[in-house]
């Protein structure tokens, strides 16, 4: 009794920590530099600071530039890989982002896509707060 006890916690405790894992995604494939990139908390830290320093210089609300708001839940993750992509956005063509690193770009197209609007579930235990 006490060996299936035991194996059953451990059965349970397997169950738990594999739907854990695979809750949030930890890499993705870069459509626009053909590469798996990986998530971690430094990369994703790193374009955050671009976002806010770069692109929220002209995107924010009553901005004279004529931006559109942007936030990162303007867009779901297909349509964030599709603006690094394929580069459409004015600002991309204007030379807004000459001066940033394709490393630095790479990382803000890793923040804005696991921040998208579709990857919020409020079922999942990691994007509870």
């Amino acid at each position: 009794m006490k060996n299936y006890f035991l194996v059953m916690c451990a059965a349970f405790f397997l169950f738990v920590s594999s739907s854990m894992a695979l809750s949030s995604p930890l890499k993705r494939y870069d459509p626009a530099t053909k590469t798996c990139r990986i998530f971690t908390h430094a990369t994703l830290w790193e374009g955050y600071k671009v976002f806010v320093n770069n692109c929220k210089v002209c995107h924010h609300r009553g901005n004279k530039q004529g931006a559109k708001f942007l936030y990162t839940e303007s867009k779901v993750r297909k349509a964030w890989n599709r603006v690094f992509a394929e580069r459409y956005p004015i600002c991309a063509k204007n030379g807004s982002w000459s001066n940033l690193s394709k490393e630095q770009i790479a990382r803000l197209n890793d923040y804005l896509y696991k921040n998208a609007a579709d990857t919020y579930d409020p079922y999942d235990a990691t994007d509870c707060g």
